[in-house]
C-alpha cells in the first residue's frame, strides 16, 4: 500500500516570490476534500494564523479507502508551517499512515541559509529554494523541488503549463491554468513517480484541484475558502 503515498510537488512560473506570502493575508481557511474513484474519502484542510510578519500555517488530512467495507488504507496527519517575513523558517509534521509513524522536522539554519531536516525518509541538509509540498502554496510552482510533508524526503519535478481553461467546482466557475507535473528522473519505478494534473486560479492564487491515478483516479479540491 505504499504506492498511496502522497507526493506532492511542482516548478517554475511567474509569481513574485517575494510577495508570496502577501497573497495568503486574506485567508483564514482553506478546505479541500479528497475523492477516490469520485467518492468522498477524506479532507486536507489548511488554517492561517497571522501576527505582524509572522505567519503560522497549520495543516489538518484525513483519509480512509476501504475495500468490501474493510479498511485498506489511511492516513491521519498534522503539520505545522512557520513564516517570518516569506521566510520558511520551521515546518513540523507528525503523520499515522497505516500504523506506521511518519514525522519531519525541519528547521532553518540561517548561519549556512540551508534548511536542517529530521525525518522519517531523510535527515541531512536541503537547499532554502525547495519548497515544503502542501496544496495551500502557489510557491510550489516557483521551484525544481520540493520537500514531502509526510517523510521529509526531496523530490525534485518538472511542470508543464497546459494552457488556460474554465473550472466549475461546487456551483462556481473559475479562469484556472492547467499544469500538467512530472518526475524529472523518469527511471525510477513506473509506480513511483509523479504524474499530476493541477489547475491553478491565479486571481485567488489558489490551487483549486489535483488529479491523479493510483491504483485508482485521486481528486483533491478546494470546497471552500474565507
Amino acid at each position: 500500500m505504499k504506492k498511496f503515498l502522497l507526493f506532492i510537488l511542482f516548478l517554475t512560473y511567474s509569481f513574485s516570490s517575494t510577495a508570496h506570502m502577501a497573497h495568503y493575508n486574506k485567508f483564514n481557511k482553506i478546505e479541500m476534500e479528497i475523492l477516490k474513484d469520485g467518492e468522498v474519502i477524506g479532507y486536507n484542510y489548511y488554517f492561517f494564523k497571522k501576527d505582524k510578519n509572522k505567519i503560522t500555517v497549520t495543516n489538518q488530512i484525513k483519509f480512509t479507502v476501504k475495500l468490501f467495507g474493510a479498511t485498506i488504507f489511511e492516513i491521519e496527519g498534522y503539520g505545522e508551517e512557520k513564516y517570518i517575513e516569506d521566510k520558511l523558517v520551521s515546518f513540523n509534521s507528525k503523520t499515522r499512515q497505516n500504523n506506521k509513524d511518519k514525522y519531519v522536522d525541519l528547521k532553518l539554519n540561517e548561519q549556512e541559509n540551508e534548511f536542517d531536516i529530521r525525518g522519517s525518509s531523510y535527515t541531512g541538509k536541503a537547499s532554502i529554494d525547495n519548497v515544503v509540498g502542501n496544496w495551500w502554496s502557489h510557491k510550489i510552482l516557483q521551484t525544481n523541488s520540493q520537500i514531502s510533508p509526510i517523510s521529509g524526503s526531496i523530490k525534485e519535478q518538472i511542470v508543464t503549463f497546459i494552457g488556460k481553461e474554465k473550472l466549475k467546482l461546487f456551483g462556481k466557475t473559475y479562469d484556472v491554468e492547467h499544469f500538467k507535473l512530472t518526475s524529472k528522473d523518469m527511471s525510477i519505478p513506473k509506480d513511483k513517480r509523479l504524474n499530476f494534473d493541477i489547475w491553478f486560479d491565479k486571481k485567488n492564487a489558489l490551487i483549486l484541484k489535483v488529479t491523479y491515478s493510483r491504483l485508482g483516479d485521486w481528486e483533491y479540491r478546494v470546497k471552500n475558502f474565507e
